[in-house]
């Protein structure tokens, strides 16, 4: 029996094989609603901000407006 898991959009169980084109989601409309939910900003992955690297960032003199 293939594996099954839930789709990440509307938890309907999908079948985890080549039978199943969207996967991991049950549907095309699960998966443009999800690729929606990406460009709209409504998921995001976490990060650890760096700190500015000194060498980087521009001289105090082309901060300041002359």
């Amino acid at each position: 029996m293939p594996t099954q898991v839930p789709c990440p959009h509307c938890g309907r169980p999908v079948e985890w094989s080549a039978a199943s084109p969207f996967r991991p989601f049950c549907s095309k409309r699960c998966k443009l609603v999800d690729l929606g939910d990406w460009l709209a900003e409504n998921h995001r992955i976490p990060c650890i901000d760096d700190p500015v690297d000194e060498d980087l960032s521009p001289p105090d003199e082309a901060r300041s407006i002359h």
